[in-house]
């Protein structure tokens, strides 16, 4: 039997019958416990083994399960978190961890387990979505360490896969954007009509309201936005704005008026006559299709706000408007994301210097 330091604290450990057991002494680490642990404490636990009676008496406190201590762990955390974020945290727990690990003692998990789930997982999802899961998981086996029901975080021995940058900017070019534009069915050519010629989000565009729409002074209230079928304040205070309906766009939003339902006041409904839960249905059903058709290279929806703003950059547009029509905080974060698109070909570099 053997004294161990965890985090300031005595525990020990030992096998007993071919199986490892680890227990706190609940003592701080100090030579007087020590002393007290290997004079007293370890005899009387020995004693205890030989006579059965320690396991029996250690075992009285259940080991939860993931499934039961994620819901301790949401109710410890539901005070600090916003409503919306402890939402999104049940939802990629109730999606991607619950249905491997949720019936399983917290105890039991292995980083190997932990390891194949992962890899499973980056079949179907981008590394930012893993990385979301795993500080999901990780928050609850942190919890766990802390209240001593495990040693040790078994995800923090599993490695991170290589970060790629899934919102890395691969913009459509102009002909790109209305070969594909034409793809879209026409009740839904709009959405997207939008979101390639005002960079609005995905799920600012999903909330529109036919009250947003200021046809007579052509500019879009930008109000809400909408993620996992709960409809918020936009992303930003800066994204609370009023984007500019191009000459480009006013075709495509009035032609999607005869479209407009009694039943709504929303712009854009599902074919039961409701508002769509999230951009992911509109995407799966209008967005991906329309590549089968043309030989354009598949991208995700979000592509459409680079495709606006690198494509107004480099045509020359004023960088402050662009920010304002992103809905960005700043113009330096603009310039900082499309720098390269910004272009200035007649200007002859380094003139100012030979005017004296």
């Amino acid at each position: 039997m053997k004294l161990i330091n965890r985090k300031g604290k005595l525990w020990i450990t030992f096998y007993h019958q071919s199986k490892r057991y680890r227990r706190s002494l609940k003592l701080d680490d100090t030579k007087a416990n020590r002393k007290l642990a290997e004079n007293k404490l370890i005899p009387e636990i020995i004693h205890q083994l030989n006579q059965d009676e320690f396991l029996q008496n250690n075992n009285v406190k259940k080991v939860p399960t993931v499934d039961e201590f994620m819901q301790i762990s949401f109710e410890m955390h539901e005070v600090y978190r916003r409503s919306l974020s402890q939402k999104n945290h049940k939802y990629i727990y109730e999606r991607h961890i619950k249905p491997k690990f949720g019936n399983r003692k917290i105890d039991e998990i292995k980083p190997s387990e932990i390891a194949t789930w992962q890899a499973k997982l980056l079949r179907t999802l981008s590394t930012k979505s893993l990385f979301m899961i795993r500080a999901v998981f990780n928050v609850m086996f942190n919890d766990a360490l802390a209240d001593e029901i495990i040693t040790r975080n078994p995800l923090k021995l599993v490695k991170k896969p290589k970060n790629v940058a899934v919102n890395e900017i691969l913009p459509f070019n102009q002909e790109e954007l209305f070969t594909i534009l034409e793809q879209i069915q026409e009740r839904m050519r709009a959405v997207f009509a939008i979101g390639f010629f005002t960079g609005m989000r995905t799920g600012e565009i999903l909330v529109l309201k036919w009250s947003d729409i200021d046809f007579e002074n052509k500019i879009i209230k930008v109000r809400r936005a909408k993620r996992q079928n709960t409809e918020s304040l936009p992303k930003t205070k800066s994204s609370i704005r009023d984007v500019d309906i191009l000459d480009v766009l006013l075709p495509y939003l009035q032609n999607h008026l005869k479209y407009k339902i009694d039943e709504s006041e929303y712009l854009f409904n599902s074919w039961h006559r409701k508002p769509f839960t999230d951009f992911a249905c509109i995407a799966k059903t209008y967005w991906r299709p329309a590549f089968e058709k043309v030989n354009i290279e598949y991208r995700n929806p979000y592509q459409m706000r680079h495709t606006f703003a690198s494509m107004m950059i480099s045509n020359g547009e004023d960088i402050l408007w662009v920010s304002k029509m992103l809905g960005h905080t700043t113009s330096a974060m603009t310039l900082t994301m499309y720098a390269r698109y910004v272009e200035n070909k007649d200007k002859k570099r380094g003139a100012f210097l030979m005017a004296s």
